[in-house]
């Protein structure tokens, strides 16, 4: 038995005199006030009721129940009332600086039906990390490697010209033959999200190993910078693909590295974890960018 349910229908017939006074006050129909006032006298094993064919009235067993009864109603109010204005409390969550401003608003709305009023607080790999830590945000999706992450975002490079039917860019290709040796040499432009160890240290070794020069693969001071070197020169932006068609370049995979973004959830307190967590993966995938096919599309 739902003692609450039963309790409501309870407090709004005595206090009506009426079933059907009392049913329509509670709104729900007589026969349902009927059946739950008669299971919590069975449940208390006494009448709370006298029943006439017009009326009701308390019996002293009821008169003495009542105020308990009532007092379990308005704190049954009170909580449903607590949680909606808790639902409502805006849901502070760190994401990547790389999410852009359409497919966060789709993350909002698509968490708002989840009971979730996401707060999105874009923020660099490292800063999240922090933010987190420290109970500024609930939550904060976080940079892991590839393979430990609930999504998955390939990395390629892009440039302002278009490669044509090459299907991959080698990162061998940048080197400088010996007619170059005093050319302004071609350079991997590595922006704040991947300046993480699992993506910028596997570039860094892949330059070194296919003999590039330590300046040809450097860390951007910002996005925008990168991207105006990018239009101005022939030099390349380490990013993902979707990233890339937002700021109009032309991207290819790399063809000596399957390089990729990972990304996962954290939060101090398991239940904030859990209620991100419990949102569709491809919410937050599309979000991060994670191309058809990749773990956290759908």
């Amino acid at each position: 038995m739902d003692v609450i349910a039963a309790c409501k229908a309870f407090v709004a017939v005595s206090g009506h005199g009426s079933f059907t006074v009392g049913a329509a006050a509670a709104r729900i129909p007589q026969s349902v006030a009927s059946r739950r006032v008669a299971a919590l006298e069975k449940h208390l094993g006494v009448e709370l009721l006298t029943r006439s064919s017009r009326s009701v009235a308390l019996t002293p067993f009821g008169r003495e129940v009542l105020p308990s009864a009532r007092r379990l109603v308005e704190l049954a109010e009170a909580l449903e009332h607590d949680a909606a204005q808790a639902r409502l409390r805006p849901f502070r969550l760190a994401v990547p600086e790389v999410c852009g401003p359409r497919p966060l608003a789709a993350l909002v709305a698509g968490a708002r039906a989840h009971d979730l009023n996401l707060d999105p607080r874009p923020a660099a790999p490292r800063r999240r990390a922090e933010l987190a830590r420290t109970l500024e945000v609930r939550a904060a999706v976080v940079a892991v490697p590839p393979d430990d992450g609930a999504w998955r975002v390939p990395l390629g490079l892009a440039g302002h010209t278009d490669p044509g039917d090459a299907p991959a860019i080698y990162l061998e290709s940048l080197r400088a033959g010996r007619a170059e040796r005093t050319a302004r040499r071609r350079r991997v432009l590595i922006q704040a999200e991947d300046d993480v160890p699992h993506v910028r240290d596997r570039v860094r070794r892949l330059g070194h190993a296919v003999g590039l020069q330590p300046a040809q693969v450097v860390v951007a001071g910002s996005l925008v910078a990168a991207v105006a070197e990018v239009l101005a020169s022939d030099d390349l932006l380490l990013c993902a693909r979707g990233q890339a068609e937002e700021l109009g370049l032309h991207w290819r995979p790399i063809g000596e590295l399957d390089a990729a973004r990972g990304y996962d959830v954290t939060a101090r307190s398991r239940e904030d974890g859990r209620r991100v967590r419990a949102l569709p993966p491809a919410l937050i995938g599309r979000c991060l960018g994670v191309p058809e096919g990749e773990p956290g599309w759908a």
